[in-house]
């Protein structure tokens, strides 16, 4: 069987993980003691100066591996007026991640689009304008319109990312609305797969309520042993079609995604190396 590795969302807010007065700029190291991957989500919100990444390159081990979001910007997300025209925009964010790539870190660009990004050829053409521009990385593309999975366009999608050699993102939502994908084990890429669990808070997805922070409910769940267990099938079939399967756990609201992680890399068996030595939990 080809390699499973089990991350979670970011690395910040993971307190379960660090011992008490930990710095922050000791957390990613304390967090690759425990797990091979994570995903950067403030690359999203900001094209972050070189020297972030250089910093995290250093902290992490030889076998480590980022999954980038671009920024909000390049996906769709942020309404109005882009800060920079396409291809200078696409070039800054290019040149920010550049250490990552050096180092033989970068596992994928994720191309999340918003819930709005529906299929229409106009969005066709910018997925592939994106594909394009990054043609010598690895590209991920997260779909959250149900239409690009709907009956009469699911094969096409899945057609249309093998063509452009991108990576199809398997996430476990709730199903609700639109604004969800299905989940459609596929693998469109021989060399990645990517799984992202957003959990199952229905409630939270669909109207996260006046005043609340629409992340710190949208992402409140905690997965159940049995809920987990459906997905170790899906796993298992997806990891004889790709050299490596990465598994990211994105809910974080409640402080479930480390745990759920990690019970879910138990029930797959998995134990990995080339960790980071836990020498903080000596203190």
């Amino acid at each position: 069987m080809n390699t499973i590795h089990v991350g979670v969302c970011g690395w910040g807010d993971h307190h379960d993980l660090y011992p008490q007065g930990v710095r922050t700029k000791d957390k990613l190291s304390v967090y690759a003691s425990h797990f091979p991957i994570v995903e950067i989500d403030s690359s999203f919100y900001a094209i972050l100066p070189q020297k972030n990444y250089e910093t995290w390159v250093k902290d992490t081990p030889d076998t480590f591996g980022f999954i980038v979001k671009p920024h909000q910007a390049m996906t769709g997300h942020q309404r109005g007026d882009a800060p920079l025209d396409r291809e200078e925009l696409f070039q800054r964010f290019a040149d920010s991640i550049q250490p990552l790539v050096d180092a033989g870190k970068l596992r994928a660009l994720l191309f999340q689009y918003p819930p709005w990004f529906d299929c229409t050829r106009e969005h066709v053409l910018y997925v592939q304008a994106c594909r394009q521009a990054f043609a010598d990385y690895p590209v991920a593309v997260e779909f959250r319109h149900r239409s690009w999975f709907d009956e009469r366009f699911r094969d096409k999608t899945l057609s249309f990312l093998r063509d452009l050699g991108a990576v199809h993102v398997l996430c476990d939502e709730p199903q609700t609305g639109n604004g969800c994908v299905p989940i459609v084990v596929a693998v469109t890429h021989p060399r990645l797969a990517l799984v992202r669990f957003h959990g199952r808070n229905t409630a939270g997805w669909r109207d996260p309520g006046k005043g609340q922070n629409w992340r710190d409910v949208r992402y409140l769940y905690n997965y159940s042993e049995a809920e987990l267990s459906e997905w170790v099938p899906h796993i298992r079939e997806i990891a004889k079609h790709a050299e490596d399967v990465c598994i990211l756990f994105n809910n974080n609201s409640g402080g479930d995604a480390v745990n759920n992680a990690k019970q879910f890399m138990r029930m797959l068996g998995i134990q990995p190396s080339g960790l980071n030595p836990r020498q903080m939990e000596l203190f």
